[in-house]
């Protein structure tokens, strides 16, 4: 079982939310939707100098489903390059 993270802009939260439920439609997951932070490129922190803000996605899923959240991923960030778009997973054992 993996934990995977997404941490993406909120222009592409839908799109990435409708891509994991069309290629997984019984994924569960859980969405912070405002996340502050520091990317690569600039900073997300709700503010007048910065005004954009991150999303964060957290889900748990077997190892074989892994590959479909990844290429959900690569999809939306193929569509909008210049958004900031990462994704982690590690592995994680329910107790």
């Amino acid at each position: 079982m993996y934990r995977v993270e997404i941490v993406s802009n909120r222009s592409v939260k839908d799109e990435i939310v409708e891509g994991l439920e069309s290629t997984m439609p019984g994924i569960l997951y859980t969405v912070l939707p405002q996340a502050e932070g520091r990317g690569k490129r600039d900073r997300k922190l709700g503010t007048t100098t910065w005004p954009e803000l991150n999303f964060a996605l957290f889900a748990y899923v077997e190892d074989s489903d892994l590959a479909g959240v990844r290429a959900v991923v690569r999809e939306v960030k193929s569509r909008f390059p210049k958004e900031g778009i990462a994704i982690f997973a590690v592995h994680a054992e329910a107790l």
